[in-house]
């Protein structure tokens, strides 16, 4: 018969593929994740998983039965919040998933605000630009530079933001004039390592019709910010990363100002869980608060 123990297996497993993975999460052994699942195909009448070498993977019977699991997961999980969650504290655990830049330069200096408010809870901060982020439920609450797919999510327009060109007073002096976005091709650029960038978002420099590549590749934006402040080329930073430092100058500010857009994404059945609800409160504080990001009007949200 169907539980919400044996439904807690089967989302283990779905959400791993490895029978090993998730007995390490549910905390037993292999064998016994093997038997519940076995019960519960029994039960449902068909399989829930393909046996394969690379691992188990969901049918169509077993991806229709993820929606009704993540439902039950919730509901016990608010229900537990509920009873055992002091009022205006929060215990347990939220994972956000989130851009690095926004990740590192805007939200990390505001966590302290929500340990302060929730000093029982604990926070994983997980930070990639890839267009895969929000493609495994491995998040509570996530920031994308993609609007997410409704199915399963429950998004919002959290901000906008402008990409700028920056680079140091010292590679400024020392490099050929920079009048244009012509001159561009004469200075070092620094930018994501192309064949890592699937985030369309940024591809920005395509768009400029620069000849060749940049000369300066990193797959995080922070390598981006400190090689355009120790004088290695020119990068395009983030208006609210570039802007408050005072070791950077914004260069052709009114040829190249590009604006880009964060979303924000939640599994629908999780939206209900205080904690989820603390960081949504929490990222629409700090962007109200923010003079670098522009918060949605209410009918673009």
């Amino acid at each position: 018969m169907f539980s919400a123990d044996h439904l807690r297996f089967f989302l283990e497993v779905s959400r791993h593929g490895r029978l090993n993975d998730a007995s390490r999460v549910l905390g037993v052994d292999h064998t016994t994740v093997g038997r519940r699942i076995t019960s519960l195909e029994k039960a449902a009448g068909h399989r829930l998983f393909d046996r394969t070498p690379s691992g188990w993977r969901l049918t169509e019977a077993g991806r229709r039965l993820v929606g009704y699991a993540e439902t039950v997961e919730s509901t016990l999980i608010a229900a537990f919040e509920d009873q055992t969650t002091s009022v205006g504290s929060l215990t347990g655990s939220v994972r956000i998933a989130a851009p690095d830049g926004f990740g590192a330069f805007v939200l990390t200096p505001q966590l302290t605000r929500l340990r302060r408010d929730h000093p029982r809870l604990d926070v994983e901060l997980v930070t990639a630009t890839e267009h895969d982020a929000l493609s495994t439920r491995g998040f509570d609450v996530a920031v994308s530079l993609e609007r997410p797919s409704p199915r399963f999510m429950s998004s919002r327009k959290l901000a906008s933001y402008e990409l700028k060109l920056y680079a140091s007073p010292s590679y400024l002096r020392a490099a050929p004039a920079l009048e244009s976005l012509d001159d561009l091709r004469r200075h070092v650029l620094i930018w994501y390592v192309d064949a890592l960038l699937d985030v369309v978002p940024l591809r920005i420099l395509d768009a400029m019709h620069l000849d060749g590549r940049p000369q300066f590749q990193t797959n995080n934006i922070t390598g981006h910010w400190l090689a355009a402040r120790h004088g290695l080329g020119i990068a395009p930073l983030p208006n609210y990363i570039g802007e408050p430092d005072d070791q950077l100058v914004c260069v052709l500010p009114d040829e190249f100002a590009v604006r880009r857009d964060y979303w924000t994404a939640m599994p629908r059945d999780l939206t209900r869980l205080a904690r989820v609800k603390a960081v949504d409160e929490l990222l629409r504080s700090i962007v109200a608060d923010d003079v670098h990001l522009l918060a949605p009007d209410a009918d673009d949200q």
